[in-house]
């Protein structure tokens, strides 16, 4: 059985790595750890996510073809320790974002629990293209128009 999809419309022609990276999202839609994206300038955003306990070395970043992918995890340092209670996991953590082309990352810094990782997105350009319209058998290339220079060749 064939489920449904956004892009399951005969008007969306060749979309279907968009398809593919929708299901990767989904995949990783756990919510640790919580995350902001907010728009940092016209063409600047900025990725920060919550990762208190986290040192720089039990982070790592890194850019998989379009995807961005953050992951963490600490060191267990529970040794000789009694916990009365424990309510601070030190679990890890893959958390990915998928990138529209172009994105650049600029950098990333931990600051006060916080992971920030900055990106550059360039402006859209706009592209026009004329197309032009033919007669029936004047296009070049077409098979009749070979056959016909064959015909004459013989």
């Amino acid at each position: 059985m064939s489920r449904s999809s956004v892009f399951g419309s005969p008007l969306f022609l060749g979309f279907d790595h968009l398809e593919q990276m929708l299901d990767r999202v989904q995949k990783n839609a756990d919510g640790y750890p919580p995350y902001n994206i907010e728009q940092t300038g016209e063409v600047r955003l900025r990725i920060t996510l919550a990762v208190a306990g986290f040192s720089m070395d039990d982070l790592a970043i890194t850019q998989e073809d379009n995807q961005l992918v953050i992951r963490g995890r600490q060191r267990d340092d529970t040794e000789g320790r009694i916990f009365i209670h424990r309510g601070i996991a030190a679990r890890q953590f893959q958390r990915a974002f998928v990138l529209a082309e172009g994105i650049e990352v600029e950098g990333a810094f931990l600051d006060n629990g916080l992971l920030h990782i900055d990106l550059q997105r360039p402006m859209p350009e706009v592209k026009v293209r004329a197309i032009p319209i033919s007669r029936q058998g004047a296009a070049a290339g077409r098979p009749v128009v070979r056959q016909r220079v064959r015909d004459e060749e013989a």
